[in-house]
């Protein structure tokens, strides 16, 4: 049954062994955002160390960022998000139900990407007269014209929540990128980087989505992870293939095959861009290709806009031609929560072992939320339970470990297969008599007795091959 997950089987998991649980859950839940718990926190944070070390700890062109969510509200106009950051929006007068008018009109074969509202509507108007368009939730055909529906989130930051309008109010940010933007000047003066370089951030970002939908693959509350690489207009084509080269690699580097990942070229550019790829993974629990990271070329729009709104000068000098120009910006921006059910989609795995069904997350060992399961044989063993705690301690700051004596062997090994751990060890009887434990790899389900004092080594040089 490998590779046949379902997003209920996903969700189910994820909620039983404590990695993602519905925001406001008590309340009835929260639609469109969610609550990671412990193994999920551990999971998301290693994603994003591993982001971490190769934009930036492995480079020497890339600078680290932790912006603001809340910015200038002219960021946003700069940007040009106040004015286009929306999508059309139709409403179902019966159930309330609020659907995308664009993919309303994908479903009947009509493209409406970038179209503007005037052309949904009339599309619309047709499916109408013939009868076909209805709600996707109860059916009804007394559907409300398409409207522009902005997805930026509003705030009121400084002012009463009356007296709010388009004079004062803040935003959440929609995407990380635009206080990287904002902090280019002080990296230049404070750090003094030659182009090309890079500034790279991981942060929460915010959308009012129509349809928040298929897990948390698209949410309202969410984290990014982007870099902007700044660079002379003629080093765009070798620096964009570069990174193209440089991302795919990642992927394939933490155990997603190459036949699971695909480009996606977008034919339809924002006007300010000349090339934008997505990279797509085929989800098993989505049906298909989905994008989980966009690599775009962007030109000189962003600085240039944020010099004309601002009045700060972000021009470049090039010290050593002494030419002044604008950079342009290359961009990789990736959806940690995708990354997040990607793993776990390719990881996810049901196999039979001696007669019996079992789940396992077969996930790189270096994401694993938990890298090292301790048992004691029997938990009403003093001797066994001190010896596992002298074995647990031992480890615990070298690996993210877990100590449990809770039911028998096997559930523990089950436990710890659904929650992808590599290594389970168990301290038995003869333990006590030679100093050895059992150590099961959860792949291979090999059991090998090692020494306690040889556990450490022996677990480190398999973390790191």
């Amino acid at each position: 049954m490998e590779g046949q997950v379902k997003l209920e089987d996903i969700v189910s998991l994820c909620k039983r062994r404590g990695f993602v649980y519905p925001s406001s859950e008590i309340y009835g839940g929260f639609a469109g955002v969610y609550d990671y718990g412990h193994y999920g926190v551990l999971l998301k944070n290693n994603i994003q160390a591993a982001w971490w070390r190769h934009m930036v700890q492995l480079r020497d062109d890339v600078y680290g960022l932790d912006s603001a969510i809340f910015m200038h509200p002219k960021t946003w106009v700069a940007s040009g998000h106040v004015g286009g950051f929306n999508d059309p929006q139709v409403d179902c007068r019966k159930c309330k139900n609020r659907m995308r008018a664009d993919h309303v009109l994908e479903a009947f074969g009509v493209s409406a990407d970038k179209a503007t509202i005037e052309y949904i509507n009339i599309e619309l108007d047709k499916l109408k007269e013939k009868k076909a368009l209805k709600c996707a939730n109860c059916g009804s055909s007394d559907l409300t014209p398409a409207r522009v529906f902005s997805l930026m989130v509003k705030s009121n930051i400084g002012s009463p929540t009356e007296e709010m309008s388009e004079e004062n109010v803040v935003y959440l940010r929609p995407e990380t990128c635009g206080g990287i933007y904002l902090e280019y000047k002080n990296v230049i003066d404070s750090l003094h980087p030659k182009l090309p370089f890079g500034i790279a951030q991981v942060g929460k970002a915010f959308r009012n989505e129509i349809v928040a939908r298929q897990f948390v693959f698209r949410t309202r509350e969410f984290e990014q992870m982007e870099m902007q690489y700044f660079l002379h207009p003629d080093d765009m084509k070798k620096s964009y293939e570069m990174w193209k080269q440089e991302r795919w690699n990642w992927y394939l580097a933490y155990g997603i095959p190459a036949e699971k990942i695909r480009w996606y070229q977008h034919e339809k550019l924002a006007h300010y861009a000349s090339e934008a790829y997505d990279i797509e993974f085929s989800f098993s629990s989505l049906g298909g290709f989905k994008e989980v990271e966009g690599i775009h070329a962007r030109g000189d729009w962003d600085l240039s806009q944020h010099a004309k709104h601002s009045g700060v000068d972000l021009i470049y000098m090039d010290e050593a031609t002494k030419q002044k120009f604008t950079p342009h910006i290359m961009e990789t921006s990736v959806g940690l929560g995708r990354l997040f059910l990607m793993f776990i989609d390719q990881a996810y795995t049901q196999e039979e072992v001696n007669g019996e069904m079992r789940t396992v997350l077969k996930i790189d060992k270096r994401l694993a939320p938990v890298k090292v399961a301790v048992f004691p044989l029997l938990r009403n063993k003093p001797e066994l339970v001190q010896k596992a705690r002298e074995v647990y301690d031992a480890l615990k700051g070298i690996f993210m470990c877990e100590f449990d004596d809770n039911g028998n062997i096997g559930k523990r090994y089950r436990r710890q297969d659904e929650i992808g751990t590599p290594w389970c060890l168990t301290i038995d009887f003869q333990t006590l008599e030679d100093g050895t434990i059992t150590v099961r790899d959860r792949d291979t389900l090999v059991q090998d007795r090692v020494a306690i004092t040889n556990c450490a080594a022996y677990l480190q040089e398999r973390y790191e091959k």
